[in-house]
């Protein structure tokens, strides 16, 4: 057994800062009539962080774990049975073929900057030639992390990196309501990953990356590859548990291998071409299959221009339109191929050497 490495002794926020963070919550003088009310919720709330109340609703996980008397979260139960209901009807031979479209730009017209961005035009116009094949399209725009209320993705804590089976399916990390870590949306987009039969994402440069927004789900998803769909195993977040079970022998269950992809990357100078290249190799790294050289775009919208007249660029560029189009019609046809039984991938009975 390899050791769990530790360097600092955790050192909890005060009573003094921990209340001066609450209460900027309520900064607004709309709430100054009841600070009364809000000084028994801040008692509340301080007990929950003092005791570390991550998961105060919890019951016993059952026979379909190893452990079925565990004290299992309700909220993470909920998120594995939607999950398990969109995992049986994308399975389903009656289903209609689905594709999850990502507008990957956390720029939005209903917050500053108020201007819709050009990556939500380009993933309305995919929508639009999608459905017209006769595909049901779950369009995912990431600018409602910024333009929402009381909505939020929260970082990967790299559970993986201290062992794989420490890394649960869906993430168990979130939401932790002793640090007041709520309304995380993964729990919304892990199922609707799992129903696509094909994923089309698309997203502009912010400094030669992919955005903000995009990569907190991108490491999210890390549970969907690999991830630990009993956590009864690992007794929560026990770290040594975890190291025992991977030095054992995981099989790194791959749970969104087998699905198609699309790529559309776009940016005004530089970047373009890494963030395409980033995008297409992680999701051929969790087993999902890029629909031809037309599925991978990384193109410019003017170039050196200002960016005040970029809609403008884009506007004068029907060549983007039609490279979009192609990405999500070789989509479409991988999808139908897949479910068609027409199509395997050539390295399907090959096993991986290096699993990891």
């Amino acid at each position: 057994m390899t050791t769990v490495r530790k360097l600092t002794q955790y050192v909890p926020l005060t009573r003094e800062e921990f209340r001066r963070r609450f209460f900027e919550r309520f900064y607004d003088p709309a709430f100054d009539d009841v600070q009364a009310e809000l000084e028994k919720v801040f008692e509340r709330a301080w007990d929950g962080y003092r005791h570390s109340r991550k998961a105060p609703r919890t019951r016993a996980a059952g026979a379909e774990f190893a452990d079925p008397s565990y004290q299992i979260s309700v909220e993470w139960l909920q998120t594995r049975a939607a999950i398990r209901e969109a995992e049986r009807r994308q399975k389903s031979v009656e289903s209609r073929s689905r594709i999850l479209v990502v507008s990957g730009s956390t720029r939005s017209e209903h917050t500053c900057p108020g201007e819709v961005s050009k990556t939500r035009r380009l993933a309305g116009h995919a929508a639009k030639i999608i459905e017209a094949q006769g595909f049901e399209v779950d369009l995912l725009d990431l600018s409602h992390l910024a333009d929402e209320a009381l909505k939020a993705i929260y970082p990967c804590k790299a559970c993986v990196s201290t062992a794989m089976p420490l890394c649960h399916w869906p993430c168990s990390c979130y939401p932790n309501h002793s640090l007041g870590q709520t309304n995380d949306w993964m729990a919304e987009i892990y199922p609707r990953w799992v129903a696509a039969h094909g994923v089309l994402v698309l997203c502009p440069v912010h400094w030669y990356q992919a955005p903000a927004s995009l990569k907190l789900m991108m490491d999210r998803l890390v549970c969907a590859d690999g991830g630990n769909p009993d956590p009864t195993t690992t007794r929560g977040k026990d770290p040594a548990l975890a190291k025992a079970l991977e030095l054992a022998g995981w099989p790194y269950p791959r749970h969104l291998a087998g699905r198609a992809f699309a790529v559309v990357a776009h940016g005004d100078s530089q970047g373009h071409e890494g963030v395409r290249e980033a995008l297409s190799e992680w999701l051929s790294s969790i087993g999902m299959f890029q629909a031809g050289n037309s599925a991978a775009v990384d193109t410019l919208i003017g170039y050196y221009e200002p960016y005040a007249t970029s809609h403008d660029k884009l506007d004068a560029q029907p060549e983007t339109f039609v490279q979009v189009e192609n990405a999500a019609k070789s989509l479409a046809a991988l999808v139908r191929d897949i479910r068609s039984g027409a199509w395997r991938a050539p390295d399907a009975e090959l096993r991986n050497p290096r699993q990891k």
